[in-house]
């Protein structure tokens, strides 16, 4: 059984995940930062947080928190990172200090966490870990099953802006981060 959960987790995961906003924010950071080791921990260890609070706390919040406002505080945010998306890049040494003392670990990681709040590996966590009863292990799983779709998009992500401009590159995750938002919004399902 523990096997089990651990596999369906890792497969449940790395094919919900493709094409998911959180891959393309994935590609993103990797093509904003260009720095794809720090990006890699900090998707592992937002997805390891997110996703144990899933399988733990999970079921609980759907009882606690209204649907309609988890809606709108979701729908919210995208249209706020796709407004973030079109803020042009600046080019200067001191660019590592602006984002703190974790730098890109640490947005990457916040950023994940919160980009997966609500979401629908989020949302196959609880209901993994309510059908096998193995936090641990499902957590384990889909933990995994992340880094097996976003570890390719970020590598992936760091050549394509070699060929593609970077505003490109920005606009278009701007409107596909509006799209999800509005999508939200209107009840739709993302």
């Amino acid at each position: 059984m523990t096997l089990e959960a651990f596999a369906v987790s890792t497969g449940v995961v790395a094919l919900g995940e493709m094409g998911d906003k959180t891959q393309l924010l994935a590609i993103v950071l990797a093509a904003r930062y260009r720095a794809p080791w720090p990006i890699i921990a900090g998707i592992f260890v937002a997805t390891l947080a997110n996703h144990l609070g899933a399988a733990a706390l999970g079921t609980w919040l759907t009882r606690v928190i209204d649907p309609a406002w988890m809606r709108w505080v979701l729908g919210a945010s995208f249209l706020a990172v796709a407004l973030w998306m079109l803020v042009p890049d600046r080019h200067d040494e001191s660019k590592e200090h602006r984002l703190g003392r974790l730098g890109v670990f640490g947005l990457t990681t916040v950023a994940f966490f919160l980009v997966e709040m609500g979401d629908k590996t989020q949302i196959a966590t609880v209901m993994l870990a309510a059908r096998y009863d193995a936090v641990f292990v499902v957590t384990a799983g889909t933990t995994l099953g992340m880094l097996v779709a976003n570890v390719p998009a970020v590598l992936l992500g760091e050549r394509i802006v070699r060929r593609v401009p970077i505003a490109w590159v920005h606009r278009i995750a701007a409107i596909a981060f509006a799209s999800i938002g509005v999508a939200i919004l209107a009840g739709l399902q993302v």
